[in-house]
C-alpha cells in the first residue's frame, strides 16, 4: 500500500482508474449480452470480438509511439474523453430502441481504437509517478483495483441488465469516465524525458527491435498469448449462463465476476509473490494453474457454484502471472521506450483474450460450449510446456530488474 500512502499523484491516477474500471466492466458485460440477445448466436459475439481486435492491432503500436513523444497526461485526457463518447453513443442508440448489430459493432470498433492509445499511455505514465523500488507494488495495486472493479462491475452489470436494461449499464460507464477524467486533470504534466522524441514508423521499429533482443520479455508475451488464446472462455459466458446453467442475466454477471473475484484475492497477496526469487518459474506455474482451473470449470457444468469457484482459482493465478510479467517488462525497459514497449505488451494482453474469444466461440459452434472450454484449457497446458522448452531462460529468470 506504500505507493498510495506516499505518492499523491499515483493515488489520484489509481482512484480514477478504480472507479472507471467498474463502469468499463459493466459495459463489457452489457455489450456482448445485448448482441447475444439480438442474434442468439455465439458467432455474433465472435464477430464483435473481431471488430474490437482489429483497431487494437492497427492502433496500439502507433499509440505507444505517441505516448513516448507527447505529454502523457494530456493524451490520457483525450483518450478518456473519446471513450466516454463511445459509451454515451451506446447508451443513446439503446434508448432509441433495438439497435442494429452493425451500429453496435461500429461503436465498439471506435472505442477499441481509443483503448489502443489509452492503454500504453497509462502504463508508461505509472513509472514516471512511482520510483522504481515501488513499481512492483504499484503494478500489484493496479491489478487489485482492476480486479476489484471486475468483481463489482459484472455483478452490478448483471443486476442492471435484469432491471433497467442495457442503456442503464452504459450510463454507469459514462459517469465513471467523468470521475476518471477529473482525476487525470489534477495530475502533473508527464512530458517526454528525451527532448525531440517523435512518433512515427521509425520509433515503432525501434521498439520492436528492442523487444526482439530481449528473449525474457518475448517469453512473457508468448506464455500469456498461449493462456488467453486457448484458455479464455469469456465469449461463452452468455451461452453458458443462459443455456447450460440456466442462470439468466445475473448468471452472466456472476460468470464474468468470478475470475475477477479470484484475481482480487490474488492481487491482495501479491506483495509476497513479487519477492520470490525464481520469477520466471512463478510465471510458468501460475499459467499452468490457470489452464488446469479452466479445464475443471468446463467439467463442472453440473454445479454453478463449483464452476464459479474454479473460475475464481483461474483468476487468482492469472493476476499473479500478470503482476510478475508486468514487473519484468517495465523494469527492464528505459523510460524513452516505455510507451512503445507498453504498447506491445498491452497489444498482447488485450488482443490475446479477444483472439481467445473468437477461438472459443468458433469451437463452441462446432462441438458445443462445454467441450470448447475443456479443449481450450488442455491446449493451454500443452502450450505452457512448449513455451518453457522454447524459452528456457524464462524458467531461469531470477529477478525483476
Amino acid at each position: 500500500m506504500s505507493p498510495l500512502r506516499e505518492l499523491p499523484a499515483y493515488r489520484l491516477l489509481w482512484t480514477g482508474q478504480s472507479i472507471n474500471v467498474i463502469g468499463n466492466q459493466v459495459t463489457r458485460v452489457a455489450l456482448p449480452f445485448q448482441v447475444y440477445v439480438i442474434t442468439h448466436s455465439t458467432l455474433a459475439i465472435a464477430a464483435l470480438t473481431f471488430v474490437q481486435l482489429v483497431p487494437l492491432l492497427v492502433f496500439s503500436l502507433a499509440g505507444g509511439s505517441l505516448a513516448d513523444a507527447v505529454d502523457r497526461r494530456r493524451l490520457l485526457i483525450v483518450t478518456q474523453l473519446g471513450l466516454a463518447g463511445t459509451s454515451a453513443a451506446l447508451m443513446a442508440v439503446s434508448l432509441a430502441g433495438t439497435p442494429s448489430v452493425a451500429v453496435l459493432f461500429a461503436i465498439a470498433a471506435v472505442a477499441s481504437a481509443f483503448q489502443a492509445v489509452e492503454g500504453p499511455t497509462r502504463s508508461s505514465a505509472i513509472p514516471r509517478l512511482v520510483p522504481a523500488a515501488r513499481l512492483p507494488a504499484a503494478i500489484a495495486l493496479g491489478q487489485l483495483s482492476y480486479n476489484a472493479g471486475s468483481v463489482i462491475g459484472p455483478a452490478v452489470g448483471g443486476v442492471i441488465l435484469a432491471t433497467i436494461g442495457v442503456a442503464g449499464a452504459y450510463a454507469v460507464d459514462v459517469a465513471s469516465f467523468a470521475i476518471s477524467i477529473l482525476a487525470i486533470t489534477a495530475l502533473p504534466s508527464i512530458p517526454p524525458l528525451v527532448k525531440g522524441s517523435r512518433a512515427g514508423l521509425e520509433a515503432i521499429r525501434e521498439g520492436l527491435r528492442y523487444v526482439r533482443g530481449r528473449r525474457v520479455i518475448l517469453s512473457t508475451f508468448a506464455i500469456d498469448l498461449n493462456a488467453m488464446i486457448f484458455g479464455m472462455p469469456q465469449a461463452l459466458f452468455p451461452a453458458l449462463a443462459l443455456d447450460v446453467f440456466h442462470a439468466g442475466p445475473i448468471g452472466v454477471g456472476l460468470l464474468n465476476a468470478a475470475p475477477a473475484a479470484g484475481a482480487f484475492l490474488g492481487a491482495a497477496i501479491s506483495g509476497a509473490v513479487i519477492r520470490i526469487r525464481r520469477v520466471g518459474r512463478g510465471i510458468i506455474v501460475a499459467v499452468a494453474v490457470w489452464g488446469a482451473a479452466i479445464v475443471l470449470f468446463g467439467l463442472s457444468t453440473f454445479s454453478f457454484p463449483l464452476a464459479l469457484g474454479f473460475l475464481a482459482i483461474a483468476g487468482a493465478a492469472d493476476v499473479l502471472s500478470a503482476v510478475l510479467r508486468s514487473s519484468v517488462v517495465q523494469l527492464t525497459t528505459p523510460d524513452e521506450l516505455r510507451g512503445r514497449i507498453s504498447a506491445i505488451h498491452l497489444l498482447v494482453v488485450t488482443s490475446g483474450p479477444r483472439v481467445g474469444d473468437i477461438e472459443a466461440a468458433a469451437v463452441a459452434a462446432a462441438i458445443g460450449a462445454q467441450l470448447s472450454v475443456i479443449s481450450g484449457g488442455l491446449l493451454c497446458l500443452l502450450g505452457v510446456l512448449a513455451v518453457a522448452r522454447v524459452y528456457p531462460e524464462l524458467d531461469r529468470h531470477e529477478q525483476l530488474s
